[in-house]
């Protein structure tokens, strides 16, 4: 086997690998930053929303329904 194709083959699935990393990152991110941006300024109430989106990770709440989820829980918070 040629040594180019051998490389060829590494490179390319290094950078496979890398970008599934990025695209879970960003998910992860927006993610959060959606969490927070329901919570508002309250600073108790964004910690409340990042233990909710962890629950709903825990729960296996589908991605598509995650808004609405923490929209659903947003609503449920208490001063």
């Amino acid at each position: 086997m040629n040594f180019d194709y051998l490389i060829v083959a590494v490179v390319s699935a290094l950078a496979i690998a890398l970008h599934v990393v990025l695209f879970v990152l960003f998910r992860r991110w927006m993610d959060r930053d959606l969490a927070l941006s329901l919570a508002g300024q309250d600073e108790r109430k964004r910690a409340w929303m990042l233990g909710q989106l962890a629950r709903a990770r825990r729960e296996g709440v589908r991605r598509r329904d995650l808004p609405e989820w923490l929209a659903r829980t947003a609503g449920e918070y208490a001063e």
